[in-house]
């Protein structure tokens, strides 16, 4: 509790009269405690911040349906492969005969993005059908880092990729292309 202590100041035996003094003190206990309830109540009724994930669609793992090749058409599809330093090459098609590219980009909406919107816009016209959309492939290398994978994941959500897969296989013609040989 609060407290009010007062002192009468002196001034008994005949010498000046001063004004007396209170020495006040206060108790802050219940202030306190006040405090920590308040802290309480916010921390359990706010809401945590949930964690920020990106859906991904893994394949069953059937033994049975191994080795099983899908013949998709060159025309739609665009190989992204990432490289040590930030490195980034694509081409459209089949790299013996490809249709765009290989050629290195950068990262970003001035890079990649600009050239995922046009082939997937060049894809639609070719199709002229919105379900067979463009299906690009990343194919992230041993020194690849791991954000150059998030970016590219961003720039699949970004631009509304419908299919897109990560693989790490390469072929020695893609790894003297992504290496600069």
């Amino acid at each position: 509790m609060a407290e009010l202590n007062t002192d009468d100041g002196g001034g008994k035996k005949g010498g000046k009269v001063r004004a007396k003094k209170a020495n006040a003190k206060v108790d802050l206990t219940a202030m306190v405690d006040l405090a920590f309830l308040l802290i309480t109540f916010f921390m359990l009724t706010t809401t945590l911040s949930k964690p920020q994930s990106m859906n991904l669609g893994l394949p069953d793992k059937d033994p049975s349906k191994d080795n099983v090749d899908m013949k998709v058409d060159e025309n739609r599809t665009m190989t992204i492969m990432l490289g040590a330093d930030n490195k980034l090459v694509y081409y459209v098609g089949l790299l013996a005969t490809p249709i765009a590219g290989p050629k290195e980009l950068p990262y970003g909406k001035d890079g990649i993005r600009k050239e995922i919107l046009t082939r997937k816009k060049s894809v639609l016209e070719y199709t002229g059908n919105k379900d067979k959309g463009m299906i690009v492939i990343i194919k992230p290398s041993k020194k690849a880092n791991y954000r150059n994978v998030i970016d590219i994941l961003d720039e699949m959500a970004i631009s509304d990729v419908p299919t897109y897969t990560i693989v790490n296989d390469f072929s020695p013609e893609e790894q003297k292309l992504l290496e600069g040989k």
